[in-house]
Protein backbone atom coordinates (compact mmCIF):
# COMPACT_ATOMS: atom_id res chain seq x y z
CA UNK A 1 0.00 0.00 0.00
CA UNK A 2 1.05 3.44 -0.81
CA UNK A 3 2.40 5.74 2.25
CA UNK A 4 -0.31 7.80 1.67
CA UNK A 5 -3.44 6.05 0.82
CA UNK A 6 -5.66 9.41 0.72
CA UNK A 7 -7.33 7.50 -2.22
CA UNK A 8 -8.60 4.51 -0.68
CA UNK A 9 -9.38 6.85 2.42
CA UNK A 10 -11.74 8.81 0.26
CA UNK A 11 -13.80 5.82 -1.48
CA UNK A 12 -13.99 4.55 2.15
CA UNK A 13 -15.80 8.00 3.81
CA UNK A 14 -17.84 8.48 0.37
CA UNK A 15 -19.00 4.74 1.07
CA UNK A 16 -19.35 5.17 4.73
CA UNK A 17 -21.20 8.82 3.59
CA UNK A 18 -23.61 6.31 0.94
CA UNK A 19 -24.85 4.46 4.33
CA UNK A 20 -25.52 7.10 6.21
CA UNK A 21 -27.75 7.91 3.50
CA UNK A 22 -29.62 4.98 3.43
CA UNK A 23 -29.63 3.99 6.55
CA UNK A 24 -31.24 7.59 8.09
CA UNK A 25 -33.73 7.48 4.92
CA UNK A 26 -37.23 5.63 4.16
CA UNK A 27 -37.01 6.56 0.77
CA UNK A 28 -34.12 6.99 -1.54
CA UNK A 29 -34.48 8.64 -5.11
CA UNK A 30 -32.14 9.97 -7.50
CA UNK A 31 -33.41 13.05 -9.60
CA UNK A 32 -31.86 13.70 -13.06
CA UNK A 33 -30.20 17.65 -12.77
CA UNK A 34 -31.28 18.46 -16.08
CA UNK A 35 -35.05 18.21 -15.72
CA UNK A 36 -35.90 17.23 -11.96
CA UNK A 37 -37.44 14.24 -12.96
CA UNK A 38 -37.12 11.06 -10.79
CA UNK A 39 -34.50 8.66 -12.37
CA UNK A 40 -34.76 6.00 -9.08
CA UNK A 41 -36.27 5.74 -6.24
CA UNK A 42 -36.38 2.93 -3.51
CA UNK A 43 -37.78 2.52 -0.82
CA UNK A 44 -35.38 1.20 2.06
CA UNK A 45 -37.42 1.46 5.02
CA UNK A 46 -36.04 -1.60 7.39
CA UNK A 47 -38.36 -4.71 6.75
CA UNK A 48 -39.24 -6.69 9.85
CA UNK A 49 -40.07 -10.72 10.08
CA UNK A 50 -43.27 -12.03 11.43
CA UNK A 51 -41.57 -12.33 14.91
CA UNK A 52 -41.04 -8.66 15.22
CA UNK A 53 -43.67 -7.29 13.89
CA UNK A 54 -46.59 -9.59 14.36
CA UNK A 55 -48.97 -10.98 11.50
CA UNK A 56 -49.84 -14.64 10.28
CA UNK A 57 -48.56 -17.47 9.86
CA UNK A 58 -49.99 -20.28 7.55
CA UNK A 59 -48.91 -23.79 6.42
CA UNK A 60 -50.75 -24.65 3.60
CA UNK A 61 -51.21 -27.57 1.98
CA UNK A 62 -52.27 -29.65 -0.84
CA UNK A 63 -55.10 -32.10 0.02
CA UNK A 64 -54.20 -36.22 0.05
CA UNK A 65 -54.93 -38.22 -2.78
CA UNK A 66 -54.08 -34.74 -5.40
CA UNK A 67 -51.27 -35.54 -7.79
CA UNK A 68 -48.46 -32.80 -6.92
CA UNK A 69 -44.80 -32.14 -8.10
CA UNK A 70 -41.91 -30.01 -7.12
CA UNK A 71 -42.79 -27.85 -9.72
CA UNK A 72 -46.36 -27.58 -9.26
CA UNK A 73 -45.79 -26.33 -5.79
CA UNK A 74 -43.17 -24.10 -7.11
CA UNK A 75 -45.66 -22.22 -9.35
CA UNK A 76 -48.36 -22.35 -6.47
CA UNK A 77 -46.09 -20.49 -4.03
CA UNK A 78 -45.53 -17.79 -6.89
CA UNK A 79 -49.33 -16.97 -7.64
CA UNK A 80 -50.16 -17.12 -4.01
CA UNK A 81 -47.56 -14.67 -3.13
CA UNK A 82 -49.17 -12.58 -6.15
CA UNK A 83 -52.87 -12.21 -4.62
CA UNK A 84 -51.14 -11.59 -0.96
CA UNK A 85 -49.26 -8.41 -2.59
CA UNK A 86 -52.58 -7.36 -4.40
CA UNK A 87 -54.25 -7.47 -0.63
CA UNK A 88 -51.49 -4.88 0.45
CA UNK A 89 -49.19 -7.29 2.56
CA UNK A 90 -45.65 -6.83 2.36
CA UNK A 91 -43.20 -8.90 2.91
CA UNK A 92 -44.57 -12.08 2.16
CA UNK A 93 -42.61 -15.02 3.08
CA UNK A 94 -43.44 -18.05 1.08
CA UNK A 95 -41.60 -21.21 0.96
CA UNK A 96 -42.03 -24.58 -0.33
CA UNK A 97 -41.78 -27.33 2.14
CA UNK A 98 -41.92 -30.87 0.01
CA UNK A 99 -43.55 -32.90 -0.46
CA UNK A 100 -46.71 -31.10 -0.29
CA UNK A 101 -46.77 -28.10 1.70
CA UNK A 102 -45.80 -24.43 1.54
CA UNK A 103 -44.91 -22.25 4.59
CA UNK A 104 -46.48 -18.72 4.56
CA UNK A 105 -45.70 -15.79 6.59
CA UNK A 106 -47.40 -12.30 6.30
CA UNK A 107 -46.35 -10.08 8.48
CA UNK A 108 -48.27 -6.87 9.71
CA UNK A 109 -51.58 -7.99 7.73
CA UNK A 110 -54.67 -6.77 10.01
CA UNK A 111 -57.30 -8.64 7.89
CA UNK A 112 -56.00 -12.11 8.47
CA UNK A 113 -59.35 -13.56 7.09
CA UNK A 114 -59.03 -12.06 3.63
CA UNK A 115 -55.26 -13.37 3.65
CA UNK A 116 -56.86 -16.99 3.84
CA UNK A 117 -59.93 -16.95 1.81
CA UNK A 118 -57.21 -15.60 -1.10
CA UNK A 119 -54.70 -18.50 -0.43
CA UNK A 120 -57.61 -20.89 -0.82
CA UNK A 121 -58.98 -19.81 -4.08
CA UNK A 122 -58.06 -22.29 -6.93
CA UNK A 123 -58.25 -19.35 -9.48
CA UNK A 124 -59.74 -19.55 -13.09
CA UNK A 125 -58.53 -17.02 -15.60
CA UNK A 126 -60.64 -16.67 -19.01
CA UNK A 127 -60.27 -14.44 -22.28
CA UNK A 128 -63.74 -12.91 -22.52
CA UNK A 129 -65.84 -11.48 -25.58
CA UNK A 130 -66.98 -7.85 -24.50
CA UNK A 131 -67.86 -7.20 -27.72
CA UNK A 132 -68.31 -2.72 -27.89
CA UNK A 133 -69.19 -2.07 -24.67
CA UNK A 134 -65.57 -2.93 -22.54
CA UNK A 135 -66.45 -2.83 -18.65
CA UNK A 136 -64.44 -1.18 -15.84
CA UNK A 137 -61.18 -3.26 -14.44
CA UNK A 138 -62.32 -4.76 -10.83
CA UNK A 139 -66.01 -5.41 -12.18
CA UNK A 140 -67.14 -9.00 -11.00
CA UNK A 141 -68.91 -10.31 -14.29
CA UNK A 142 -70.91 -13.84 -15.03
CA UNK A 143 -69.39 -16.11 -17.70
CA UNK A 144 -69.85 -19.46 -19.67
CA UNK A 145 -66.53 -20.61 -18.71
CA UNK A 146 -67.93 -24.41 -19.66
CA UNK A 147 -68.39 -23.39 -23.68
CA UNK A 148 -64.57 -21.87 -23.81
CA UNK A 149 -62.74 -22.98 -26.98
CA UNK A 150 -65.62 -22.03 -29.01
CA UNK A 151 -65.08 -18.34 -31.55
CA UNK A 152 -68.62 -18.06 -31.65
CA UNK A 153 -70.30 -15.68 -29.02
CA UNK A 154 -72.72 -17.12 -26.55
CA UNK A 155 -76.04 -16.07 -26.49
CA UNK A 156 -77.32 -13.71 -24.41
CA UNK A 157 -80.15 -14.63 -23.30
CA UNK A 158 -80.72 -12.45 -19.70
CA UNK A 159 -81.77 -9.29 -20.16
CA UNK A 160 -80.55 -7.19 -17.03
CA UNK A 161 -76.97 -5.93 -17.60
CA UNK A 162 -76.33 -6.97 -13.94
CA UNK A 163 -77.29 -11.08 -14.76
CA UNK A 164 -75.83 -10.99 -18.54
CA UNK A 165 -73.78 -13.82 -18.98
CA UNK A 166 -70.15 -13.42 -21.40
CA UNK A 167 -68.65 -15.52 -23.48
CA UNK A 168 -65.85 -16.89 -22.50
CA UNK A 169 -63.39 -17.57 -26.20
CA UNK A 170 -60.64 -19.41 -23.89
CA UNK A 171 -59.10 -19.70 -20.75
CA UNK A 172 -55.58 -19.32 -19.16
CA UNK A 173 -54.46 -23.02 -20.45
CA UNK A 174 -54.55 -21.72 -23.95
CA UNK A 175 -51.25 -19.61 -23.16
CA UNK A 176 -47.98 -20.62 -23.65
CA UNK A 177 -45.64 -17.97 -23.17
CA UNK A 178 -45.69 -14.45 -21.42
CA UNK A 179 -43.09 -12.01 -21.33
CA UNK A 180 -42.61 -8.24 -20.88
CA UNK A 181 -41.16 -5.97 -23.33
CA UNK A 182 -40.63 -2.21 -23.58
CA UNK A 183 -42.95 -0.20 -25.88
CA UNK A 184 -42.42 0.68 -29.13
CA UNK A 185 -43.35 4.24 -28.16
CA UNK A 186 -42.31 4.35 -24.69
CA UNK A 187 -43.57 2.31 -21.64
CA UNK A 188 -43.93 -1.26 -21.59
CA UNK A 189 -46.36 -4.25 -22.93
CA UNK A 190 -46.90 -7.69 -22.61
CA UNK A 191 -46.16 -10.34 -25.11
CA UNK A 192 -47.77 -13.72 -25.54
CA UNK A 193 -48.44 -16.51 -27.34
CA UNK A 194 -50.57 -19.70 -27.52
CA UNK A 195 -50.50 -22.95 -27.97
CA UNK A 196 -50.55 -24.57 -31.13
CA UNK A 197 -54.59 -26.07 -29.91
CA UNK A 198 -56.08 -22.89 -29.01
CA UNK A 199 -54.51 -20.45 -32.00
CA UNK A 200 -57.06 -21.09 -34.64
CA UNK A 201 -59.89 -20.33 -32.30
CA UNK A 202 -57.77 -17.19 -31.18
CA UNK A 203 -57.49 -16.26 -35.07
CA UNK A 204 -60.95 -16.83 -36.00
CA UNK A 205 -62.44 -14.73 -32.91
CA UNK A 206 -60.09 -11.49 -33.70
CA UNK A 207 -60.48 -11.72 -37.15
CA UNK A 208 -64.44 -11.11 -36.34
CA UNK A 209 -63.89 -9.04 -33.45
CA UNK A 210 -61.22 -6.44 -34.69
CA UNK A 211 -61.89 -3.00 -32.74
CA UNK A 212 -63.54 -4.65 -30.38
CA UNK A 213 -63.04 -5.75 -26.71
CA UNK A 214 -61.77 -9.02 -25.56
CA UNK A 215 -61.47 -8.52 -21.46
CA UNK A 216 -59.15 -10.94 -19.28
CA UNK A 217 -60.88 -12.30 -16.19
CA UNK A 218 -59.65 -14.22 -12.90
CA UNK A 219 -61.89 -15.79 -10.69
CA UNK A 220 -64.55 -13.29 -12.64
CA UNK A 221 -63.38 -9.64 -11.77
CA UNK A 222 -62.09 -7.74 -14.71
CA UNK A 223 -58.04 -7.28 -14.81
CA UNK A 224 -57.77 -5.67 -18.21
CA UNK A 225 -59.75 -5.09 -21.08
CA UNK A 226 -57.83 -4.51 -24.18
CA UNK A 227 -59.12 -3.31 -28.04
CA UNK A 228 -58.50 -6.03 -30.63
CA UNK A 229 -56.26 -4.24 -33.55
CA UNK A 230 -56.17 -6.66 -36.12
CA UNK A 231 -56.51 -10.30 -36.39
CA UNK A 232 -53.92 -12.25 -34.90
CA UNK A 233 -53.18 -15.36 -36.83
CA UNK A 234 -49.72 -16.39 -35.58
CA UNK A 235 -50.73 -17.42 -32.22
CA UNK A 236 -48.98 -14.45 -30.53
CA UNK A 237 -49.74 -11.03 -29.77
CA UNK A 238 -49.02 -8.03 -27.61
CA UNK A 239 -51.19 -6.54 -25.01
CA UNK A 240 -50.66 -2.74 -25.23
CA UNK A 241 -51.45 -0.03 -22.30
CA UNK A 242 -50.30 2.68 -19.94
CA UNK A 243 -47.91 -0.19 -18.49
CA UNK A 244 -45.10 0.85 -16.37
CA UNK A 245 -42.15 -2.26 -15.59
CA UNK A 246 -43.63 -2.74 -12.06
CA UNK A 247 -47.23 -2.70 -13.68
CA UNK A 248 -46.35 -4.91 -17.07
CA UNK A 249 -44.64 -7.38 -14.65
CA UNK A 250 -47.45 -7.57 -12.40
CA UNK A 251 -49.78 -8.63 -15.22
CA UNK A 252 -47.76 -10.61 -16.99
CA UNK A 253 -47.71 -13.21 -13.45
CA UNK A 254 -51.48 -13.05 -13.62
CA UNK A 255 -51.71 -14.04 -16.72
CA UNK A 256 -49.15 -16.17 -16.52
CA UNK A 257 -50.24 -17.81 -13.24
CA UNK A 258 -53.87 -17.30 -13.31
CA UNK A 259 -54.86 -20.46 -12.13
CA UNK A 260 -53.49 -22.80 -9.30
CA UNK A 261 -52.04 -25.67 -10.82
CA UNK A 262 -53.11 -27.82 -7.67
CA UNK A 263 -55.86 -26.93 -4.64
CA UNK A 264 -54.34 -25.77 -1.22
CA UNK A 265 -55.72 -26.23 1.84
CA UNK A 266 -54.54 -23.68 4.90
CA UNK A 267 -53.85 -26.92 7.16
CA UNK A 268 -52.65 -24.85 10.29
CA UNK A 269 -53.09 -20.85 11.04
CA UNK A 270 -52.12 -18.86 13.99
CA UNK A 271 -51.33 -15.12 14.51
CA UNK A 272 -48.70 -13.42 16.18
CA UNK A 273 -49.17 -10.22 18.20
CA UNK A 274 -47.22 -6.95 17.74
CA UNK A 275 -46.32 -6.58 20.98
CA UNK A 276 -44.13 -9.52 21.63
CA UNK A 277 -42.34 -8.40 18.70
CA UNK A 278 -42.15 -4.90 19.87
CA UNK A 279 -40.94 -6.49 22.89
CA UNK A 280 -38.12 -8.65 21.15
CA UNK A 281 -36.75 -5.49 19.11
CA UNK A 282 -36.22 -3.59 21.93
CA UNK A 283 -34.33 -6.27 23.45
CA UNK A 284 -32.51 -7.39 20.49
CA UNK A 285 -31.01 -3.75 20.21
CA UNK A 286 -30.43 -3.91 23.62
CA UNK A 287 -28.64 -6.66 23.75
CA UNK A 288 -26.62 -5.29 20.17
CA UNK A 289 -25.49 -2.35 21.35
CA UNK A 290 -24.35 -3.95 25.01
CA UNK A 291 -22.21 -6.52 23.17
CA UNK A 292 -20.92 -3.98 20.50
CA UNK A 293 -19.75 -1.61 23.55
CA UNK A 294 -17.80 -4.65 25.43
CA UNK A 295 -16.39 -4.96 22.46
CA UNK A 296 -15.16 -1.59 21.37
CA UNK A 297 -14.12 -0.82 24.92
CA UNK A 298 -11.80 -4.36 25.29
CA UNK A 299 -10.23 -3.33 21.87
CA UNK A 300 -9.69 0.01 23.13
CA UNK A 301 -8.31 -0.75 26.42
CA UNK A 302 -6.09 -3.78 24.98
CA UNK A 303 -4.87 -2.46 21.79
CA UNK A 304 -5.00 0.92 22.55
CA UNK A 305 -3.97 3.05 19.43
CA UNK A 306 -4.18 -0.27 17.24
CA UNK A 307 -7.64 -0.81 19.33
CA UNK A 308 -9.24 2.35 18.20
CA UNK A 309 -8.16 2.09 15.00
CA UNK A 310 -10.60 -1.34 15.06
CA UNK A 311 -13.46 0.40 16.66
CA UNK A 312 -13.79 2.77 13.86
CA UNK A 313 -13.36 0.05 11.46
CA UNK A 314 -16.23 -2.18 13.24
CA UNK A 315 -18.39 1.01 13.25
CA UNK A 316 -17.74 1.17 9.66
CA UNK A 317 -18.55 -2.47 9.27
CA UNK A 318 -22.07 -1.99 11.24
CA UNK A 319 -22.94 1.13 9.44
CA UNK A 320 -22.39 -0.80 5.70
CA UNK A 321 -23.89 -3.71 6.72
CA UNK A 322 -27.12 -2.25 7.84
CA UNK A 323 -27.27 0.08 4.51
CA UNK A 324 -26.64 -3.51 2.89
CA UNK A 325 -29.79 -5.01 4.31
CA UNK A 326 -31.66 -2.49 3.65
CA UNK A 327 -30.57 -2.26 0.05
CA UNK A 328 -31.23 -5.81 -0.63
CA UNK A 329 -34.09 -5.73 1.09
CA UNK A 330 -33.38 -8.11 4.45
CA UNK A 331 -36.20 -9.42 6.30
CA UNK A 332 -34.50 -8.97 9.96
CA UNK A 333 -35.97 -11.54 12.01
CA UNK A 334 -34.86 -12.52 15.75
CA UNK A 335 -32.56 -15.09 14.17
CA UNK A 336 -31.29 -12.92 11.52
CA UNK A 337 -30.68 -10.64 14.19
CA UNK A 338 -28.26 -12.95 16.29
CA UNK A 339 -26.80 -14.06 12.87
CA UNK A 340 -25.37 -10.24 12.20
CA UNK A 341 -24.25 -9.75 15.66
CA UNK A 342 -22.37 -13.03 15.65
CA UNK A 343 -20.89 -11.60 12.43
CA UNK A 344 -19.70 -8.37 14.41
CA UNK A 345 -17.52 -11.27 16.23
CA UNK A 346 -16.37 -12.65 13.31
CA UNK A 347 -15.26 -8.61 12.38
CA UNK A 348 -13.50 -8.29 15.76
CA UNK A 349 -11.52 -11.54 15.32
CA UNK A 350 -10.20 -10.83 11.81
CA UNK A 351 -9.02 -7.76 13.94
CA UNK A 352 -7.10 -9.10 16.54
CA UNK A 353 -5.27 -11.68 14.22
CA UNK A 354 -4.37 -8.45 12.25
CA UNK A 355 -3.10 -6.43 15.73
CA UNK A 356 -1.39 -9.48 16.83
CA UNK A 357 0.82 -10.01 13.72
CA UNK A 358 1.80 -6.19 13.93
CA UNK A 359 2.49 -6.44 17.74
CA UNK A 360 5.21 -9.44 16.74
CA UNK A 361 6.60 -7.56 13.98
CA UNK A 362 6.86 -4.49 15.96
CA UNK A 363 9.13 -6.65 18.56
CA UNK A 364 11.34 -7.67 15.94
CA UNK A 365 12.15 -4.29 14.70
CA UNK A 366 10.21 -3.32 11.98
CA UNK A 367 8.90 0.05 11.56
CA UNK A 368 5.22 0.58 11.79
CA UNK A 369 4.52 0.87 8.35
CA UNK A 370 6.44 -2.41 7.48
CA UNK A 371 4.72 -4.31 10.40
CA UNK A 372 1.25 -3.03 9.00
CA UNK A 373 2.06 -4.76 5.60
CA UNK A 374 3.68 -7.38 7.20
CA UNK A 375 0.94 -8.15 9.85
CA UNK A 376 -2.01 -8.37 7.45
CA UNK A 377 0.09 -10.94 5.24
CA UNK A 378 0.59 -13.09 7.45
CA UNK A 379 -2.77 -13.33 9.77
CA UNK A 380 -4.80 -13.19 6.03
CA UNK A 381 -4.71 -16.79 5.16
CA UNK A 382 -6.30 -17.42 8.73
CA UNK A 383 -8.87 -14.72 8.34
CA UNK A 384 -9.72 -15.99 4.92
CA UNK A 385 -10.21 -19.71 5.85
CA UNK A 386 -11.75 -18.93 9.00
CA UNK A 387 -14.39 -16.45 7.00
CA UNK A 388 -14.57 -18.88 4.38
CA UNK A 389 -15.60 -21.75 6.34
CA UNK A 390 -18.39 -19.50 7.97
CA UNK A 391 -19.45 -18.53 4.70
CA UNK A 392 -19.50 -22.74 3.22
CA UNK A 393 -21.89 -23.19 6.64
CA UNK A 394 -24.13 -20.67 5.71
CA UNK A 395 -24.34 -22.11 2.48
CA UNK A 396 -25.69 -24.70 3.93
CA UNK A 397 -27.87 -23.55 6.30
CA UNK A 398 -29.73 -21.79 3.74
CA UNK A 399 -30.15 -24.76 1.33
CA UNK A 400 -31.20 -26.67 4.45
CA UNK A 401 -34.14 -23.94 5.47
CA UNK A 402 -35.31 -23.21 1.86
CA UNK A 403 -35.77 -26.94 1.57
CA UNK A 404 -37.72 -27.52 4.43
CA UNK A 405 -39.45 -24.34 5.21
CA UNK A 406 -37.38 -23.37 7.61
CA UNK A 407 -37.24 -19.32 7.75
CA UNK A 408 -35.68 -18.75 10.88
CA UNK A 409 -32.69 -20.96 9.86
CA UNK A 410 -32.90 -19.24 6.39
CA UNK A 411 -32.55 -15.69 8.10
CA UNK A 412 -29.90 -16.04 10.53
CA UNK A 413 -27.62 -17.51 7.46
CA UNK A 414 -28.40 -14.51 5.01
CA UNK A 415 -27.58 -12.32 7.71
CA UNK A 416 -24.62 -13.94 9.03
CA UNK A 417 -23.39 -14.13 5.52
CA UNK A 418 -23.68 -10.70 4.25
CA UNK A 419 -21.65 -9.88 7.48
CA UNK A 420 -18.93 -11.83 6.89
CA UNK A 421 -18.43 -10.17 3.59
CA UNK A 422 -18.20 -7.22 4.82
CA UNK A 423 -16.29 -7.88 7.89
CA UNK A 424 -13.93 -9.34 5.04
CA UNK A 425 -13.92 -6.14 3.26
CA UNK A 426 -13.32 -4.07 6.40
CA UNK A 427 -10.53 -6.16 7.36
CA UNK A 428 -8.43 -5.80 3.67
CA UNK A 429 -9.58 -2.66 3.04
CA UNK A 430 -10.58 -0.12 6.03
CA UNK A 431 -8.82 -1.25 9.04
CA UNK A 432 -5.39 -1.18 6.80
CA UNK A 433 -6.46 2.15 5.10
CA UNK A 434 -7.15 3.41 8.84
CA UNK A 435 -3.57 2.11 10.53
CA UNK A 436 -1.57 3.60 7.64
CA UNK A 437 -3.73 7.21 7.62
CA UNK A 438 -3.43 7.32 10.99
CA UNK A 439 -0.05 5.56 12.01
CA UNK A 440 2.28 5.77 9.28
CA UNK A 441 4.24 8.70 10.97
CA UNK A 442 4.27 7.79 14.76
CA UNK A 443 7.81 6.04 15.96
CA UNK A 444 6.91 2.92 17.59
CA UNK A 445 9.71 3.65 20.09
CA UNK A 446 8.92 6.65 21.21
CA UNK A 447 5.18 5.79 21.93
CA UNK A 448 5.33 2.16 22.93
CA UNK A 449 2.50 2.12 25.38
CA UNK A 450 -0.07 3.20 22.59
CA UNK A 451 0.68 -0.67 20.75
CA UNK A 452 0.14 -2.09 24.18
CA UNK A 453 4.10 -3.26 24.01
Amino acid sequence: MNRRPYTTLIVVLLLIAFALWINLSKTITITNPFNSQSLFTRNVETRLGLDLRGGLQALLEVPEGVTVTASDLETAKTILESRVNALGVSEVNMQVAPPRRIVAEFPGINNPEEVVASVKQTGLLEFVDFGASPLADGTVIKTDSGNAGSATPATDTTTAPADRVYHTVMTGTALQTVNVQPGQTGGYEIAFSLTSDSSKVFSDYTRDNVNKFLAIVLDKKVISAPRINSQISDGSGIITGSYTQESANSFAVQLRYGSLPVPVQVAESRTVGPTLGAESVRKSVLAGAIGLGVVILFMLLYYRLPGFVADLALVTYALLSLALFKLIPVVLTLPGIAGFILSIGMAVDANILIFERLKEELRSGKTLRQAIDLGWQRAWPSIRDSNSSTLITCAILYIFGNTFGASMVKGFSVTLALGVIVSLFTAIIVTRTYLHTLMDNIKTVDHPRWFGL
